[in-house]
């Protein structure tokens, strides 16, 4: 099946992801900023929206689109993090302007430069609506990008968002060399931490040890093509985090999102150490050397785990 895609945003993702598509057959069109063009051109014939653009860009565009939105056409959302206004997701900005809007979040373990070189991968589609999700599988699946569902949106986007912090804290744990016992511990701690916010915002615990959650952590977190472990390297470096950004020269969602996720965690009491170390960090208040300190440094306790019903 043949389908025309629109894709708002062509950076390294979204780039990507249109060419996978134009290889598999499908007519595709595609926007950035850069051009700047109205970007409702490409709505008018799409039959599916694939929003490509780093978080930042999501609110903007949505409020712009709404009223140009082509009825019933899907939109696939591949934007990760926590929008740091409304503390909540790429979908639910979307849905707040367009409440009838049907929605399906992509991702998973996706480093685009390897996708790019034909490597395979795979990916997770979540959506409220089964069908229209099992209809997008069979879309867009290939040889290179195996796509499974799953009914939970936004546990899904939670998982894709915490993992980018715990990115960071990976690459300041190998950045210190603080050896492969340290990092696993690191990491299984982390994900207790993202499993207490994929639950807090009405998740399910179950896509913590999904594509979306375990699979695109371990990616992350151990490649050097992730920007957010290049910027825990660059931070464990004793860079500044503006110095660190302009390191990597290109958008760290892990960054906006730690400050998003300690928001929440002030307003619902949720203890995020992890996370409380990176916020910290980021903001100079510590060093790494002391981030690691205080996290080893912590009252003893017994060990809790996110339990799946």
């Amino acid at each position: 099946m043949s389908l025309r895609i629109a894709v708002i945003g062509l950076g390294a993702w979204g780039s990507t992801l249109a060419r996978l598509f134009a290889d598999q057959g499908h007519q595709v069109s595609g926007w950035s900023r850069r051009q700047g063009s109205d970007p409702s051109v490409v709505l008018s014939t799409a039959e599916l929206v694939v929003m490509a653009t780093s978080l930042s860009g999501v609110r903007s565009l949505a409020a712009e689109l709404a009223p140009q939105w082509p009825e019933g056409v899907p939109l696939l959302s591949c934007s990760k993090g926590i929008d740091l206004h409304d503390l909540c997701t790429a979908s639910q900005l979307w849905l707040q302007q367009l409440p009838q809007l049907q929605v399906v979040v992509l991702s998973g373990p996706n480093l685009a430069s390897e996708l790019q070189q034909g490597l395979p991968a795979a990916s997770v589609l979540a959506s409220d609506s089964a069908p229209v999700a099992e209809v997008l599988q069979q879309a867009l699946s290939s040889d290179r990008l195996r796509l499974y569902t799953n009914a939970d949106p936004i546990g899904t986007e939670a998982a894709g968002a915490l993992k980018n912090v715990m990115a960071i804290a990976a690459g300041v744990c190998d950045g210190l060399a603080l050896g492969a016992n340290a990092k696993a511990s690191l990491l299984c701690r982390g994900l207790v931490e993202m499993g207490m916010v994929i639950q807090g915002l009405g998740g399910e615990a179950a896509s913590l040890y999904g594509l979306a959650g375990l699979g695109d952590l371990l990616a992350t977190a151990n490649s050097p093509l992730s920007r957010n472990y290049r910027f825990g390297l660059a931070l464990a470096e004793g860079l500044t985090r503006d110095a660190a950004l302009a390191q990597v020269g290109a958008t760290v969602e892990g960054a906006h999102t730690c400050e998003a996720v300690l928001a929440l965690a002030g307003r619902h009491g949720w203890h995020l150490p992890i996370c409380e170390q990176v916020g910290a960090l980021m903001a100079g208040q510590i060093t790494a050397d002391q981030a690691v300190g205080r996290l080893m440094g912590r009252g003893l306790k017994a060990e809790d785990l996110v339990v799946v019903a």
